[in-house]
């Protein structure tokens, strides 16, 4: 048993609005066949009024020749037909092809003649929810649009029975076919491909029937609501791990840089003691920060005298060495 939803809970609910096809055939030619039977009946009355005089109680033939005239007049105006400018008429004569006429004015022989009136514009078919089971065992729901032009209408119209009806389940087949040979990713990642690989598959098999294929378009891929939670999570994953790899990057550059810079200010005392002041200067002027300075001469001083200091006691410790070894040799 169905739910039951109120009001507003039915007008929550999303509709997709799909647009309607418009009309087939429009009728052109009536005020023609208006205008032609009412001069025709006007002249065959002048005509018979001419021959006959008026009728009488005694003379009834003008009557029945008007009448006779005026049904034949009926039946042939019925044959004057108009094309419109994106219209073609295929002629049909006792059942067999006679050719395609049109646009605009034409006559079609009543009772032997028959013609069916072929759109040429561009046609518009809605390829309604498609599901379908992607390689990845995914399934999915897919809503198209194709867009088509008829460019043989005999061959439109005596090779296959409903033309429209083949190319919507033509582009059905094909829309399923292709879904399931790709990926969930894959689908996504490479609408405008799919498109041109379903016209291109389109134009293959209805060229033969005098359609051709000018686009088809992926409107909406539904997938189910777990898989949209899966691929939520993934993509939060591959961002985390695109910001990691980027934070290691610019870690790494950063090491770099501060080993070149040391070497150069290694080998340029000059550089160390602008640095040492540019430093200075961003403590800034707050009563909080107490700086004690400290001259570069008296560090250097003092790393000279640490250095012969050490250079001292290693000779002191050599000399020492020297003296025992002279004395255990005259012993």
């Amino acid at each position: 048993m169905a739910p039951h939803l109120s009001l507003p809970q039915l007008a929550a609910v999303p509709h997709r609005q799909y647009a309607q096809p418009g009309g087939m055939h429009v009728s052109l030619g009536w005020p023609i066949r208006l205008i032609a039977g009412a001069a025709l009946t006007l002249i065959l009355g002048l005509a018979v009024l001419a021959l006959f005089g008026w009728p009488t109680a005694d003379h009834l033939a003008e009557v029945v020749v008007f009448a006779i005239g005026l049904a034949i007049i009926s039946v042939l105006v019925v044959g004057i037909r108009v094309a419109a400018q994106w219209e073609q008429g295929v002629v049909l004569r006792l059942g067999r092809f006679a050719g395609l006429r049109g646009p605009g004015l034409l006559y079609i022989i009543p009772g032997v003649e028959h013609v069916l009136f072929v759109d040429r514009r561009l046609l518009t078919l809605d390829i309604p929810g498609q599901k379908a089971i992607t390689k990845d065992n995914v399934p999915v729901q897919i809503d198209g649009a194709l867009f088509f032009q008829v460019h043989d209408p005999a061959r439109a119209m005596m090779d296959v029975q409903d033309y429209r009806f083949a190319t919507a389940q033509y582009a059905q087949a094909a829309l399923r076919d292709t879904v399931g040979g790709l990926s969930l990713d894959e689908l996504l990642a490479e609408r405008e491909q799919i498109q041109n690989t379903l016209g291109t598959i389109l134009e293959q098999r209805l060229q033969a029937l005098g359609v051709h294929i000018d686009s088809v378009r992926l409107l909406d891929v539904d997938v189910p609501e777990d898989s949209k939670r899966m691929m939520s999570r993934q993509a939060s994953a591959e961002r985390e791990k695109r910001a990691t790899i980027t934070k290691a990057e610019g870690d790494k550059l950063a090491a770099l840089n501060l080993a070149e810079a040391a070497t150069t200010m290694l080998h340029s005392p000059g550089a160390m003691q602008l640095r040492t002041l540019q430093t200075i200067d961003g403590l800034g002027s707050s009563p909080s920060n107490t700086v004690i300075l400290m001259p570069a001469e008296l560090v250097e001083l003092v790393r000279g005298v640490r250095a012969q200091s050490s250079n001292g006691a290693a000779d002191d410790t050599a000399h020492v060495g020297r003296q025992m070894a002279h004395m255990l040799a005259e012993r």
